[in-house]
């Protein structure tokens, strides 16, 4: 049916429409109910039966479009010499009522990083109609047996497996995308908030991490040539303040509400939105503990890290703290794709796109 296609075209390209369907007929009328025709902002797919009618639809369809307009209107036409329209008269000498039906462009998530609380995450914003990106610079945690708990999404679900440089996804994503930043890896993290605002097209920027975390990070950002206003786009931590809890799952509730919000509320992918993250905290300044701080300041165990990876029989060795390893160094000298390029982790590196 051409009017399926055309929506699935306007779905793929992230255009608004307007479904167009004969409710009902009195008299004699062009189309039967049932009838469908799309409508977008500069073509026509389908037909309700032409003439004054149609144009009629067409022009109400493209004002909804331009206007936003989300509910459902219906729209009545008399078929008579005796009822002109702007558009000529239809003298059929029926009545006929049309539904038309708002296609909106649906949100758009990119989860980088799908670890414990990427997974958990992935597996709520999935019963949501988005379209949900998955990037990971790990195979293992892109594995069809790991996204199998995604088979039933409502979500249209796109995977990015990119053993190097996953900050290039940032620019590959429609615009408009809510980014999520929430990997494995710290140095990863502050190479994606780098590339994140130095692009309009994104939405909101959520960063997982502590304080401290973040303080460094506004630092290297700061000396890698980015204004106060960009990093001002970067909201950490991501979530939902008041929702105690540090486990995976509810760090993934808390998250997913945050974002839910933000698909009402977020500008335009031009427009930068108000600076949301956190000040820098002074010595006497101590913030409101949130489910996405990670466990920084505790002293690191194997398990005190919800951005870590699933455990598999041959674990990737990635450390909870960045200070205890070389990744620490790597965070320092390089978090951007505009820096001296970095020298990814071996077990990131050898998996296959």
């Amino acid at each position: 049916m051409e009017w399926l296609k055309a929506i699935e075209l306007l779905r793929t390209g992230r255009l608004a429409g307007v479904l167009v369907t004969v409710m009902s007929v009195r008299g004699h009328a062009p189309r039967e109910a049932g009838a469908k025709m799309v409508v977008a902002a500069d073509n026509v797919w389908s037909t309700v039966g032409g003439g004054n009618l149609e144009a009629l639809a067409i022009s109400r369809s493209r004002a909804m479009i331009a206007d936003g307009v989300a509910v459902p209107e219906v729209l009545t036409a008399a078929l008579s010499d005796k009822a002109p329209y702007q558009h000529g008269v239809q003298c059929c000498g029926g009545e006929v009522k049309l539904l038309l039906e708002p296609l909106p462009v649906v949100p758009s998530v990119a989860i980088f990083g799908v670890g414990h609380v990427g997974m958990e995450l992935a597996r709520i914003l999935a019963r949501q109609d988005i379209e949900l990106h998955l990037v990971d610079s790990r195979a293992e945690q892109l594995t069809p047996e790991r996204l199998r708990v995604l088979d039933d999404a409502v979500a249209r679900v796109h995977v990015h497996n990119v053993p190097v440089l996953p900050e290039l996804v940032v620019g590959e994503l429609p615009a408009g995308t809510h980014a999520v930043i929430m990997t494995h890896d710290h140095a990863e993290d502050a190479a994606l908030c780098d590339a994140a605002i130095r692009t309009d097209q994104l939405a909101t920027i959520g960063l997982i991490g502590s304080s401290a975390k973040w303080t460094r990070f506004q630092r290297k950002l700061t000396e890698d040539g980015n204004s106060a206003a960009a990093i001002a786009r970067i909201t950490t931590p991501i979530g939902l303040p008041n929702l105690p809890g540090k486990e995976p799952a509810v760090i993934a509730v808390s998250v997913a509400a945050w974002l839910l919000q933000r698909f009402t509320t977020a500008p335009s992918p031009t427009t930068h939105p108000a600076p949301t993250t956190h000040p820098t905290p002074s010595p006497t300044t101590h913030p409101a503990p949130s489910p996405t701080a990670h466990l920084e300041a505790a002293p690191p165990s194997p398990t005190a890290h919800s951005e870590a990876a699933v455990p598999s029989p041959t674990p990737p060795s990635f450390p909870s703290a960045p200070d205890a390893s070389p990744a620490a160094g790597a965070e320092r000298q390089t978090v951007s794709a505009h820096s001296a390029g970095r020298d990814p982790a071996p077990a990131q590196r050898e998996a296959t796109a």
